[in-house]
């Protein structure tokens, strides 16, 4: 019951999915709750994964087959992805672009991060990066749909297991009175990386199962090599990170499998 207790709390925190009403009493919320929670991050991912190969599916099957269907298909999924999580991640994609583009400054670049508003670096990274996650989706899909499944699934949960790696490794930085990620940024267990890593290991063997090692090999090395860049980032220009650092970090690492999936892809 705690187990699902756990998931249901890292559900209503990261997606737009109602847990509301009775079933909002019995989860309960307190800060020790919201830190084990964390270790369910992955498994959030398993929800917005499924409903995007579900949405790529059935715009594969609807839409007329062109040579823009697998193209049509990456942005509906993408845009289903983005409704289900409120643009949690690509909001602090956003803040972060904004934060190190806009000062060298420590100080001031954590400053820029916590204003609402987006400016010129987050709105080029916004652009780039969906530009990146449909494009990446749509070469899969045009090789193979059931890559775009596997790379789908896998790189949604995948991602989400990186920044609880980000959160044993750095210090957290934000502003400990104001900010919402504070309970969940606290060094995470040995225990917690275990569970969120089971969440991850039956999405890979499914896309090693469809698609072949290298498949999953070459996009899990991407992944892990995006995760090096932004821990290296973050702890050379802010000394450790923030909330939004971990929906960034989620960003980057799942368009980096992508494109090793792509590779591999290219590679076969």
């Amino acid at each position: 019951m705690n187990f699902l207790r756990r998931y249901l709390l890292a559900v209503q925190y990261f997606t737009r999915i109602p847990v509301t009403g009775a079933l909002a009493r019995w989860v309960g919320f307190d800060a020790a709750l919201l830190r084990a929670s964390a270790a369910h991050f992955p498994g959030v991912g398993w929800l917005v994964g499924i409903a995007a190969c579900v949405v790529f599916a059935a715009l594969l099957l609807a839409l007329p087959p062109t040579g823009f269907t697998p193209l049509a298909a990456a942005v509906g999924c993408t845009v289903a992805s983005v409704l289900l999580t409120g643009g949690f991640h690509e909001d602090g994609l956003a803040d972060v672009a904004d934060g190190l583009g806009g000062s060298l400054d420590r100080q001031r670049a954590l400053e820029i991060m916590k204003d609402s508003r987006v400016g010129a670096f987050g709105a080029m990274a916004l652009v780039l990066a969906l530009l990146a996650k449909v494009s990446l989706l749509a070469v899969l899909a045009v090789q193979s749909p059931l890559a775009a499944w596997a790379g789908l699934l896998a790189a949604h949960v995948l991602s989400r297991f990186w920044p609880l790696l980000l959160i044993r490794l750095l210090p957290h930085v934000g502003d400990e009175g104001a900010s919402k990620s504070k309970p969940v940024a606290d060094r995470i267990a040995p225990q917690a990386l275990a569970v969120g890593l089971a969440w991850c290991v039956l999405p890979l063997v499914l896309a090693g199962s469809a698609m072949g090692p290298a498949f999953v090999v070459l996009a899990c090395a991407a992944s892990g090599l995006a995760l090096l860049a932004m821990w290296r980032l973050f702890a050379r220009r802010l000394h450790g990170f923030t909330g939004d650092c971990l929906g960034a970090t989620q960003q980057v690492c799942e368009i980096a499998f992508y494109l090793g999936a792509a590779v591999a892809l290219g590679v076969a």
